[in-house]
Formats: C-alpha cells, structure tokens, sequence
C-alpha cells in the first residue's frame, strides 16, 4: 500500500510540472496582449481565468500530496523506507527541483506582465486625461467665440 503511496505522490508531482509548465505558457499569452497596440479585455480576462483554474488544480494536487506524505512519512524517513523507496525519493526530489525553479520563473514573469499593465494602464489615464483637457480648452474656445458676436442690451437715450 505504501508503494502505490509514494507512486501517486510522484505522479502527482509531475502533474504539478505539466501544470506550472500550462501557466507560465498563459503568462505569455498575457505579455503578448499587454505588449499588443490593440489591447483585448476580452481575451485577457480569459487567460486570468484559465490560470485561475490552473491554480486551482495546483491547490488539490498540493493537499492531496501533503496528505499522502503524511501517510508514509515514517516509512520514508526510516533507514528501510530509504534504502527500499530510494529511486522515488531521488525522482520526487528532482521534480521537486523542477517545481521550484518553474515556480520562480513564474513569479518573475507576473511580476513583469504587473508592471506591463500598470504602465499600460498609466498610459491610458495619461490620454484620457489629455482628452479631457483637449475637450475643455475646445469647449472654451467655443464658448468664448460664440461671446463675441455677441452685443450685451445696451440703453440709447433719445434725448437731445
């Protein structure tokens, strides 16, 4: 029982790979739509809920691991458990090296794709800022040109 453990533990660290390997594949997709002239919501609310959901399947895949470790914990920590389950144990290790360091790769690409939408979304505070006052100075003008045809009432006195 203990064997079939340990090998649902390794698959379930290798799906955690393909997983973080989908994510960081969606983290492209987001800088390629931030860095793009036209900008798609649409599409970029998408991917924000595909990787949501990858992330959710990380969670699960992360309870079901930490409840599995703590069935053969004692085994795997044992002379015995090590010297029986020692290619496991080497594998698990390296997957376990392969998650960190796609995981840190991640969080360097969202961190990246952050700063690439606030200053996306400065730029675009900047033009409509810049719209509002194009907006106003024309409508001044408007108003300040239909004020000179303009003749207040004016008071003649017919006396002479």
């Amino acid at each position: 029982m203990q064997e079939n453990y340990v090998q649902i533990m390794l698959e379930s660290l290798k799906k955690k790979e393909k997983i973080l390997i989908k994510i960081s594949e969606k983290n492209l997709e987001q800088k390629a739509i931030v860095e793009a002239d036209d900008i798609s919501f649409e599409e970029f609310d998408r991917i924000i809920d595909e990787k949501a959901e990858l992330i959710d399947q990380l969670d699960v895949l992360d309870r079901g691991f930490e409840s599995l470790y703590e069935k053969v914990k004692t085994e795997l920590q044992s002379d015995e458990g090590k010297i029986k389950y020692k290619n496991e144990i080497a594998c698990m290790q390296e997957c376990i090296r392969n998650i960190t360091e796609k995981s840190t790769s991640i969080q360097v690409q969202e961190q990246r794709n952050k700063q690439a939408i606030e200053a996306m979304f400065r730029n675009e505070k900047e033009k409509l800022k810049s719209g509002k006052i194009s907006s106003r100075a024309a409508v001044n003008y408007y108003k300040t040109m239909n004020q000179t045809n303009y003749v207040s009432p004016q008071f003649l006195d017919k006396k002479k």
